[in-house]
């Protein structure tokens, strides 16, 4: 069959894409960018498209033709930069419904979240609960499925963030750790998606959540033994006004780009409980998911999961040190400029000496500011190197004393360079 699977890239999108081609489907991927998608998937059609513009129904109508089978697993968690939640996780459903009807779209498969409600106190989960409705409104064949927490072997979102908690080292921050939160493997959605397809479910409503009910704090612990991290010298308990700040903190981010996991949404989720009927799918398809240790047992766990978790914990550390760099000298520059340009003086003309160092300034605050904006992080740490062997380079022509200097200003450019390279490999989207 011919099948879109919205969000095709998606940590639950890769796997579905993956699982319906092997099935023997024909599969055209729908998201941001073609090139992404291309690579993670190379088997299948790739559309670039946003799902926040295309809240109505024509918008829809080149991107359904010939296609039987729609599956949605795009999602936005919060509003950002980039992200609209009412119009991606809303409006564009609603728009596709009506699309759907009229281009002869026989199933719609919905990928939902368990406990969504209309009157929700988040965004996120008012704007499921809607588009959950006009599916079952849309008078096609319908299956809406709600995973709880994902586990996947792509490190995203949720998982993500308990990987980087899971490599704290020595003692082990938790919050929330009484918290039951119940997790499905991201293959278990996948199969689950895929024998929906094949059988022709339709009017099927159904949690997907394992059989055991852990704790958030058990989850935690057992990434930590799963990545072969060792046992935590002590537990720490994170206060949740302290896990609110740092949420806001996350949302701060957003605004510039960054799709952090910890964020108020995600937290308010978390605290409420991730739980579903794990019975209802297993009895209605004859389909078993896996509880939390044997999904972790499915999952590799090598050097390069542990690599990533430590890097993934301290990035968030070292771009705030490079950018706080960057600005500080940038301000230091304006605030000091008659002594640098003091410095200079042996070699240049006193204005060229003086529009040397405010330039330099200048050059300086919008490299720290653009470390700090998520499209513009990995051109700004570019800039960063190159400015700084400029700033190498211009010192042996007009500023070789500096070389001498006790301080050592010119040599420490060196392993800022280092921590600017760092930050653009660390910094590659998804």
């Amino acid at each position: 069959m011919k099948i879109l699977v919205l969000g095709g890239y998606g940590l639950i999108g890769l796997a579905i894409t993956r699982a319906l081609i092997a099935a023997g489907h024909e599969v055209t991927g729908l998201g941001r960018s073609v090139q992404k998608g291309r690579a993670a998937a190379p088997e299948a059609g790739w559309i670039g498209a946003d799902l926040s513009l295309m809240t109505d129904a024509v918008a829809w109508a080149p991107v359904l033709r010939g296609i039987e089978v729609v599956i949605n697993a795009a999602g936005v968690l919060q509003d950002g930069l980039k992200d609209r939640v009412a119009a991606v996780q809303r409006d564009s459903i609603l728009a596709l419904t009506v699309a759907g009807r009229e281009a002869g779209v026989r199933q719609l498969i919905q990928i939902s979240a368990p406990g969504v409600s209309e009157t929700s106190d988040t965004e996120f989960f008012r704007t499921k609960a809607a588009a959950d409705a006009a599916v079952k409104a849309s008078g096609l064949d319908w299956v809406i499925l709600r995973p709880g927490l994902v586990l996947s072997p792509h490190a995203y979102g949720g998982t993500g963030l308990i990987r980087q908690l899971a490599a704290f080292p020595l003692v082990q921050p938790l919050m929330l750790s009484s918290t039951p939160v119940q997790t499905v493997h991201v293959d278990d959605v996948a199969n689950a998606v895929t024998l929906a397809v094949n059988r022709r479910l339709a009017g099927i409503d159904a949690d997907l959540v394992g059989p055991d009910v852990p704790t958030l704090g058990r989850i935690v612990l057992a990434f930590r033994e799963w990545l072969g991290f060792p046992r935590p010298a002590r537990l720490l308990r994170v206060p949740y006004v302290i896990g609110a700040a740092m949420a806001r903190l996350g949302d701060a981010a957003g605004w510039l780009g960054w799709r952090p996991a910890l964020r108020t949404t995600s937290l308010r989720v978390l605290a409420s409980g991730v739980t579903g009927d794990a019975d209802a799918w297993p009895a209605a398809t004859g389909q078993s998911l896996r509880m939390l240790d044997d999904s972790l047992a499915a999952l590799p766990s090598t050097l390069q999961e542990r690599t990533y978790a430590r890097m993934a914990l301290l990035f968030p550390l070292l771009l705030i040190v490079l950018s706080g760099f960057w600005i500080a000298s940038g301000l230091i520059g304006f605030w000091r400029q008659d002594a640098a340009a003091e410095l200079l003086a042996g070699s240049l003309p006193p204005a060229a000496a003086k529009a040397s160092v405010l330039g330099g300034s200048a050059a300086d605050l919008a490299i720290g500011l653009g470390l700090l904006v998520r499209p513009l992080t990995r051109p700004a740490a570019i800039a960063a190197i190159l400015l700084s062997l400029c700033y190498l380079g211009g010192s042996i022509f007009f500023a070789p004393h500096l070389w001498a200097d006790p301080l050592g200003p010119m040599v420490k450019a060196i392993p800022a360079m280092a921590l600017a390279l760092a930050v653009w490999a660390m910094a590659e989207a998804r």
